[in-house]
């Protein structure tokens, strides 16, 4: 694996040689996307009313609705990781619900560790908690793909730390979904779309209108979308290089489901603003979507578990067990904000969000049923709840500067609520559903915390040329305590062509409760072996006997440096370097192999047995360094323009310390470390390092033909035991390629191959791969293993 090139010095030569950021506004003759994205007023990250991208003290994109369509991706987070290239988005398999509801990581770091925002107010996280072998182990993140493409107006991200300005989970930066609400127009498009390998197949329908009333004072804005997706599937044969042990298949036979999910989806949105004066308007947004997702769980050989006589009876051949996971997800955010005579603005709102997971386990059985077994099992729900109320104001203050300073404070109260219920009797009695038990009663979780929070901060333009920030945040939790947050931001311009920019702040993010509370045993494969793991809270009786302690909260420190050029007409360029500290970072443990001991222990304390366990830690120190350099260059034509646009990232994550394991492994002679080398190398060098988009657009009247290339970096699986069985994937470049027709201006007719050349990522070697040939690809390739991808859309507009 190459790490010899200095991050920073291939930057600065991919951003000089080649312009570019995914801006993908549609340009008029002449002008640059990125002249218009500089010139949009921001929401993130500020609260000065009138900032715009290119005053902006923090490294932000601005993500266009042309930008998040311009691939033939229905997901929003696949969409925007094609924009990105700070932005990582796996598409793992065979990871029980992860393989439904995926996460994705911002900078290298944890899913769960940016900010999530709509309309500026806080997204509620997902009731999904990661306990599987994928990115994001361990974390319980915001689902984006909740939110319909169709509703957005932009996405602003904000890629620098931003706890003191918006509290927990801002470490790695803060994705602000902004919603159409304009009184007028809207669309209506149709997709089709599958794998050039024959599966996987999708189609939507979407589209969005706004509608004004009470003479123009009133807006709103509707959207949605409705979404079927076939799974895919790459599971290779298996070759017979190890004996048949009963859980593999004859050999040469292909068993195993590896790809992506089945999905039925419908999304919808309301976007709504009243004027009831000049001063004073009113505001709300409601987002609601259903997903129902069928992912597989690895094959059962027609011999499972000893279980032959029996699966004669009822699986012959074997079987797949299939993990259904149903998605509610609910959001309301209602407002109201105005402003006075004297300078004053405010803002005071109430937001209310939950996902609901329900899970099934379906073409399974329990073995220890036999015939009786029903194949179709309810394994019990997640749900996740939060309600806030915000009140925010602002003064603008005339201190005889070069503009008027911008002093703002705030106050929020925040509870949150996370459920585990149990399913029915015969998903987790005896053995269980095969493929994923249910939760049992004893595992039922009712858990709640609420939080207030008070901040302050102060922006100015001080001279023409130089501009700061500072802001200050205080939280109290009613769970681990209270934390203080800061930042100071600068920016500098030399020349209207350059500026320096700059920030420090430190930040912290809060152990979910999900983090906290959650508890299971399942059914899993730990090198290849069949084991009946349990994850336990670390406030429960198991976990405290096996050295657990209660979660704290992370702590992090961050600092920027960017340059922001305009050197030429039409060529936007800037570079910006960071640093990210965390300390007491939360990690799920290792899988830790159990023995007589350590089963003795859990049963004198009447709890189940099991061959392995894991439980939530502060278990490590990180440090990540990383820069990002983005530019963009519109070249005028006759009658057309070409957009060349181009972004590379570089990011590279340490462990400076890992927690030891605690003293009564030793007592019970466990000698595995509680902080495994998997893990280690989960977040060290599991995502690839650096990333290059590289793309160009042409535009004329009736003709739109793209071109983008995205070189993901290579990147390392740590196996748990060994590093003879580590694994390093090499780089690979993936094509883009698209061309519209518009028959007139209303109507868009488009067609296009996502990973044109069918680029596939390096095949896993037998010696990582516990199965033999029926996994041939790695759960970390950033993007995914499905092959080519080929759809047509068409769209019309009014």
């Amino acid at each position: 694996m190459n790490r010899s090139i200095n991050p920073l010095s291939a930057a600065v030569v991919i951003a000089l040689g080649l312009p570019g950021l995914a801006f993908q506004a549609q340009a008029q003759q002449g002008e640059s996307p990125a002249s218009r994205t500089l010139d949009t007023v921001i929401v993130t990250g500020t609260r000065v009313a009138d900032r715009t991208v290119a005053e902006s003290q923090s490294a932000i994109d601005i993500i266009t609705p042309e930008a998040l369509q311009s691939t033939g991706t229905t997901e929003l987070a696949t969409a925007l990781s094609r924009a990105l290239p700070s932005l990582n988005f796996p598409r793992p398999a065979l990871t029980d619900g992860t393989s439904g509801i995926r996460p994705a990581q911002l900078r290298g770091l944890s899913p769960d560790q940016v900010l999530v925002l709509v309309n500026g107010k806080r997204r509620h996280t997902s009731a999904m908690i990661n306990v599987n072998g994928s990115i994001g182990r361990g974390s319980a993140a915001v689902d984006i793909n909740a939110i319909p493409i169709a509703a957005i107006e932009r996405v602003e991200v904000l890629r620098d730390g931003a706890s003191a300005q918006y509290g927990s989970d801002a470490i790695a930066g803060v994705v602000n979904i902004v919603l159409k609400g304009s009184g007028e127009g809207g669309s209506l498009a149709a997709d089709y779309g599958q794998y050039s390998a024959g599966d996987g197949a999708k189609v939507q329908l979407s589209g969005d209108t706004g509608v004004s009333f009470a003479d123009g004072r009133g807006k709103l804005h509707l959207a949605g979308q409705l979404s079927q997706q076939d799974e895919s599937n790459r599971a290779g044969p298996y070759r017979g290089t190890t004996p048949d042990t009963g859980n593999f298949p004859a050999i040469g036979q292909t068993t195993f489901i590896v790809g992506d999910p089945r999905v039925d989806a419908s999304a919808a949105s309301a976007n709504l603003g009243f004027a009831f004066n000049d001063n004073v308007s009113g505001y709300a947004n409601a987002l609601l979507s259903n997903r129902d997702i069928t992912s597989f769980a690895f094959y059962r050989s027609r011999n499972h578990s000893g279980q032959g006589a029996l699966l004669a009876q009822v699986y012959p051949d074997g079987y797949v067990p299939q993990i259904n996971q149903y998605s509610k997800d609910r959001s309301l955010v209602a407002g109201v904000k105005g402003n006075t005579g004297s300078g004053w603005s405010w803002d005071v709102s109430l937001n209310h969000g939950e996902n609901t997971l329900d899970f099934h386990t379906r073409n399974s059985i329990n073995y220890s049923l036999g015939v009786n077994s029903p194949s179709s099992f309810y394994d019990g729900t997640l749900k996740y709840q939060q309600d806030i109320f915000n009140a925010d104001l602002t003064k603008s203050l005339d201190w005889g500067l070069a503009y008027p300073a911008t002093l703002s404070f705030g106050g929020e109260y925040r509870r949150e609520k996370w459920e585990q219920t149990a399913g029915q009797l015969e998903s987790y009695t005896g053995s269980g559903a095969q493929g994923f038990g249910g939760f049992t009663p004893i595992n039922a979780v009712n858990a709640d915390r609420h939080n207030y929070a008070v901040y302050a901060g102060l922006e100015a333009d001080l001279t023409d040329k130089f501009s700061a920030g500072l802001t200050g945040r205080y939280e109290d939790y009613s769970d681990f305590g209270d934390k203080f947050s800061g930042k100071l931001s600068a920016r500098y311009a030399f020349t209207d062509k350059v500026a320096l920019r700059a920030t420090a702040s430190s930040g912290f993010r809060a152990p979910s409760l999900a983090q906290q509370s959650y508890q299971a045993v399942t059914s899993t494969i730990i090198n290849g072996v069949f084991v009946e793991r349990g994850t336990f809270p670390t406030t429960s009786t198991a976990a405290q006997a096996l050295g657990a302690s209660p979660l704290k909260a992370e702590s992090s420190t961050s600092y920027s440096v960017g340059l922001v050029l305009q050197p030429v007409d039409r060529l936007y360029l800037t570079v910006d370097a960071y640093q990210i500290d965390i300390d007491d970072r939360i990690v799920l443990s290792t899988n830790i192999t159990t023995n007589a001991a350590a089963n003795g222990l859990l049963a004198g304390l009447g709890l189940p047995q099991v061959t392995a366990f894991s439980y939530f830690t502060n278990g490590m120190d990180t440090r990540t360094r990383g820069v990002d350099a983005v530019s963009s260059y519109t070249l005028p034509l006759a009658a057309s323009s070409l957009e060349l646009t181009a972004a590379y990232s570089y990011n590279e994550t340490e462990v400076k310390k890992f927690l030891a394991s605690p003293a009564v492994f030793g007592s019970l002679g466990i000698t595995q470390s509680l902080i495994g080398r998997d893990e280690i190398g989960r977040i060290q060098d599991s995502y690839p390092r650096d990333k290059a988009i590289l793309s160009g657009t042409w535009r004329s009247d009736r003709w739109e033909l793209g071109l983008s290339a995205t070189r993901y970096g290579s990147f390392t699986v740590r196996n748990s035991a060994t590093a003879a069985r580590d694994q390093s994937y090499d780089a690979k470049w993936v094509l883009d390629a698209s061309a519209s027709f518009k028959p007139s201006e209303r109507w868009k007719l488009t067609v296009g191959a996502d990973n044109l050349l069918d680029t596939y990522p390096e095949r896993t070697a037998d010696l990582q791969n516990s199965t033999w040939g029926m996994l041939p690809y790695s759960n970390y390739s950033p993007f995914g293993f499905n092959g080519a991808y080929v759809y047509a859309r068409a769209a019309y507009r009014w």
